[in-house]
């Protein structure tokens, strides 16, 4: 099967979308207690819900393409939450982070050539 720009489109936007979750995830980490009534907090909410949609969005990637494509690209969650770190939870990014991000754009967008 050929994987479509389409697939790899959707698999990207699962990627931004689970990296969403994942920020909003941490703050809800952050106001975590044990009170099941308090634990519901907004931000746990959204986080699971963007998880949600880009386990949803990844899914029908998949349908419309090669897994030994898709998969790969799934990597770019890494790049989107670098970027959401530094920007909202102002961590920072190092020489080496940097380094890792290059690669895994190197890395996909190789993958993505041979498709």
């Amino acid at each position: 099967m050929a994987t479509t720009v389409g697939a790899m489109a959707l698999v990207l936007i699962s990627c931004v979308t689970g990296s969403f979750g994942a920020l909003y995830l941490k703050k809800a980490a952050a106001q975590l207690s044990w009170s099941l009534k308090s634990s519901a907090s907004k931000h746990l909410v959204i986080g699971v819900g963007c998880y949600g949609v880009g386990m949803a969005l990844g899914l029908v990637a998949l349908r419309f393409g090669d897994l030994s494509v898709i998969y790969p690209l799934t990597s770019t969650a890494y790049i989107w939450i670098t970027l959401l770190s530094k920007y909202q939870l102002r961590e920072d990014i190092n020489l080496l982070k940097t380094a890792g991000i290059c690669s895994i754009i190197i890395g996909v967008s190789l993958i993505g050539l041979a498709r």
